[in-house]
């Protein structure tokens, strides 16, 4: 597996390309006047306590106030939580860690249990032990890690440690190096937490450009391509103190053409933001975002096989859940995922459609997890969200359907301005009636309902005119009777 980070700049807008074996897996975009706030710092004030729904909104100093859920409040003790108002009052400051970004209406999501992240380890100053990532598969290259971990333990008191995947073969040296950078960090955080007002950021996560070496590099990281001086001098500097084995791979890209146009990038994001993704079989999925979940369904298209239906749907399957799961990381979707496969009678056919798309998510920065074949032939799954997805990064609500997806047509308009037309007349005195209208909506009236419209101003004794507006949407217009 060969893996590059691309990297491109612009004074409001970082962008970062993850590309595995050639082909684009995951975009991450970060604008200046809209930063995430995952992984920052704030000393917060608890403005309401809400037993009934066991959480509590706290005032960090963001535009709306962020909410906690009494889960992710750090406690003494394992075991079911108590009730959140005898852990919890109003005007309490309390420091907390953004663990989810404002998402459309909703604000941040908090916790108190605060982690520190570094390349190889993460710092947990809050809950004692020592954690290994469940994707360092090795048993002896585990027992190495604790082994390691047992020599940090008086320099890190009650502190606990976890281990990352990227930590797996890592030199003792570097793990040192990173663990003691941690330790000083942390110290830096009280520190300014204890002089704060409350309101106030601690501690701001690294920006996209670092953060992107930080959390994405990996063994296979093969060179790191930024199209910009500035950023390329800022990456080196980052790397000699946290990542000296990869300031080497760090290139800086000098070439005419842009970046994201020389790996295609540029088509791949305009593709992951439509609803359609066509397989190479002839098939197809289609991706439905909503707040609540996303929903993907199979199609074969014009596939058709050459063997047999099953064999035909099993091969469509089989290749929906790489797009699947390939699309889940390209477009950051997140929360409840609903993935409606193209019906299997053979149980063996689930089985290693389910084993193939477990098997595309291995390598997948986000935790997910996946259910069984449901009665109804779907599968439920959730995949960690934490920040937004591509599409509400990108982009906004449409003007003209108002973010539904879809528009009246011409007809449905049509029979709305008949309507309107008898109310207006009924209301008020007038001697005939104007309506302006959209192009397609005249065209209609004057066409296929030609006849319609005759036989109204027949049955209300007025003439009707009509007029072209150009700049009207399908299902704007207005009856003006004069």
């Amino acid at each position: 597996m060969s893996q590059e980070i691309l990297i491109n700049l612009t004074p409001r807008e970082t962008r970062v390309a993850l590309v595995e074996n050639g082909v684009l897996q995951e975009v991450h975009l970060e604008r200046a006047r809209r930063r995430g706030l995952v992984g920052n710092i704030y000393l917060g004030q608890v403005r309401r306590v809400l037993p009934g729904m066991q959480a509590a909104f706290v005032d960090a100093g963001l535009e709306r106030t962020a909410f906690l859920h009494v889960s992710d409040l750090q406690r003494e003790s394992g075991g079911p939580p108590p009730p959140i108002d005898r852990l919890l009052r109003e005007q309490q400051a309390l420091l907390v860690q953004v663990i989810k970004d404002p998402i459309g209406n909703k604000g941040a999501r908090l916790t108190t249990q605060i982690t520190v992240p570094s390349r190889y380890l993460v710092l947990t100053p809050h809950s004692a032990g020592v954690g290994i990532s469940a994707r360092i598969e090795e048993e002896a290259e585990r027992e190495r890690l604790r082994a390691v971990a047992q020599g940090f333990d008086a320099e890190r008191g009650e502190a606990g440690l976890i281990f990352r995947t990227a930590a797996e073969g890592a030199a003792d040296e570097a793990l040192s190096a990173d663990h003691d950078f941690l330790v000083r960090l942390w110290e830096s955080i009280r520190r300014r937490a204890g002089e704060a007002q409350p309101g106030t950021l601690v501690h701001e996560d690294l920006p996209l450009l670092l953060r992107a070496l930080r959390d994405l590099a990996t063994r296979d990281l093969e060179r790191v391509r930024v199209d910009s001086r500035e950023g390329y001098l800022r990456l080196r500097d980052f790397c000699k103190d946290l990542l000296p084995h990869v300031a080497a791979r760090v290139e800086l890209y000098a070439g005419e053409r842009p970046i994201f146009d020389l790996y295609g990038v540029e088509e791949e994001i305009e593709r992951a933001l439509s609803r359609r993704v066509d397989l190479k079989s002839g098939g197809h999925l289609i991706i439905d975002q909503t707040e609540a979940m996303t929903t993907i369904d199979v199609n074969t298209g014009g596939f058709v096989g050459n063997r047999n239906v099953d064999e035909t749907i099993f091969k469509t399957n089989l290749e929906a859940a790489q797009a699947i799961a390939r699309q889940l990381r390209l477009r950051n979707l997140g929360g409840i995922i609903i993935v409606d496969f193209i019906d299997m009678t053979d149980a063996e056919h689930r089985r290693q459609v389910l084993r193939a798309l477990e098997k595309a998510l291995e390598r997948d920065h986000a935790k997910t997890q996946i259910g069984a074949v449901s009665s109804l032939g779907l599968v439920e799954m959730t995949r960690k969200r934490t920040r937004e997805s591509l599409e509400q990064v990108t982009c906004e609500p449409c003007p003209t359907c108002g973010g539904r997806g879809t528009v009246k047509s011409a007809e449905t308009v049509v029979y709305e301005i008949f309507r309107e037309i008898l109310r207006e007349v009924r209301q008020f005195e007038s001697q005939r009636v104007i309506v302006l209208a959209a192009p397609s909506v005249v065209e209609v009236l004057l066409d296929e309902e030609s006849t319609s419209l005759a036989q109204l101003e027949e049955f209300i004794e007025r003439p009707i005119e009509l007029q072209v507006e150009s700049l009207y949407v399908a299902d704007q217009y207005d009856v003006i009777p004069v």
